[in-house]
């Protein structure tokens, strides 16, 4: 048996609080590995938190200021020079595009060949599987993503998203949600297929757990309609209609619902509420605006009309909540589309899977306050459009195929 195929079944037969455990003895025993440690990026992606028991403990890294966060923002491997004739090695633990953590490993130099290092990237990536299996059966790794705690409210809304990033060959896509640790309204969700990708961004009403309560309420409904292959129009209204049923009008749920064609670039949507479109294509920022329809739920019985829409090669389309575009600054000024814009140029080299981040750091800067008043909501959808047959698109790797669910 290679070792490569010792780890992946060491890591698939391991319990689930024990992957860590399992890599670590495969890793020191096939690749003479002095030392192996994982961390997670926690909800607000600030830091990489270790996964550990106690009493074993270590300190969280910055994402922004450390060499395991260099490996998780490039998400390519990172090999540190270390103190006499070793080297730490740290590795990107990803699944389908869905950003989970670091795994660093302690070797001798003699042991850093570039067979070695590749053989170490796919086990982190075997890693990552394992870790979205065992979040089923385990807490450990969820609570090894937060440095405080989360709100009931917030804890509800992490449960129900899909993950913070995923790629395809047609398209990267990124998202965040602040402030992280106390959320309560907005969500996004998205689910591909063969040949299609839906995305929902939700800008939920209220505060606290009714406010949670309403989007969770919501998102099942679209959930369950997508589900039974109900085309997008029929399932706006089928949510509506649960929402209206629960709540006779008195809360109700705005959304943006888009249906993008892989093959084409083609999308269906539907503007019910308040989330909105802004369009980077070259270097030219502009919002794109839809006819603007009823929030779900806000009256018995509504119909909606599908728009189509068209994205091109290389657009870059971001999707935020009103907790982004209304923010008042110190003086009451808003936030407001040249503002958003001049975020959109200056992340405009930075993967999807960056920019949600960098743009509320620079909302957190006009809003002059550490603390936001309603929750933020950034997605970042990069379209790449589907490369001719025959020819590898940016992520042509065969296993990345959909958004893989994660809290």
């Amino acid at each position: 048996m290679n070792r490569f195929v010792a780890a992946e079944r060491a890591l698939r037969t391991a319990a689930p609080h024990q992957l860590l455990d399992a890599v670590r003895a495969v890793l020191c025993r096939h690749y003479a590995a002095e030392s192996v440690e994982l961390f997670m990026a926690d909800y607000g992606l600030t830091v990489l938190q270790p996964v550990s028991v106690l009493p074993h403990t270590l300190e969280p890294v910055g994402v922004h200021s450390s060499p395991q966060g260099r490996a998780f923002g490039a998400q390519e491997t990172f090999v540190e020079p270390h103190s006499g004739d070793r080297r730490q090695v740290h590795l990107p633990v990803t699944v389908r595009g869905d950003r989970l953590g670091v795994l660093s490993v302690m070797l001798p130099v003699n042991a850093c060949d570039t067979e070695a290092l590749a053989e170490l990237a796919d086990i982190a990536e075997v890693l990552a599987h394992e870790v979205l299996v065992a979040e089923r059966d385990t807490d450990l790794y969820l609570q090894a993503r937060r440095k405080d705690r989360l709100t009931l409210a917030a804890e509800m809304q992490w449960q129900l998203l899909p993950g913070r990033s995923c790629s395809r060959p047609e398209y990267e896509l990124g998202a965040q949600l602040e402030p992280a640790y106390a959320i309560f309204g907005d969500n996004f969700d998205w689910s591909s297929s063969a040949d299609r990708l839906l995305l929902y961004i939700t800008n939920g009403m209220g505060e606290g757990i009714e406010a949670s309560l309403l989007t969770n309420l919501g998102i099942n409904a679209l959930r369950n309609a997508r589900r039974a292959g109900i085309p997008l129009h029929d399932q706006a209204a089928l949510a509506d209609q649960a929402i209206y049923a629960q709540y006779r009008g008195s809360s109700y749920l705005s959304v943006l619902m888009l249906d993008f064609d892989l093959s084409t670039g083609r999308m269906r949507v539907i503007d019910a509420g308040s989330p909105q479109m802004v369009r980077l294509r070259g270097r030219t920022v502009e919002r794109v605006d839809f006819e603007a329809q009823l929030p779900l739920g806000m009256f018995e019985e509504t119909d909606y009309i599908v728009q189509e829409f068209e994205v091109e090669p290389g657009d870059r389309l971001l999707f935020v909540s009103d907790g982004v575009y209304a923010v008042t600054g110190p003086g009451g000024e808003k936030y407001g589309e040249n503002a958003l814009a001049k975020a959109i140029i200056s992340t405009r080299l930075l993967p999807a899977t960056e920019v949600p981040r960098a743009v509320l750091r620079e909302l957190s800067g006009h809003r002059g306050r550490p603390k936001p008043e309603d929750d933020a909501l950034v997605v970042c959808l990069d379209w790449h459009g589907r490369p001719p047959a025959g020819e590898a698109g940016p992520e042509d790797d065969p296993g990345r195929d959909t958004g893989t669910p994660s809290p």
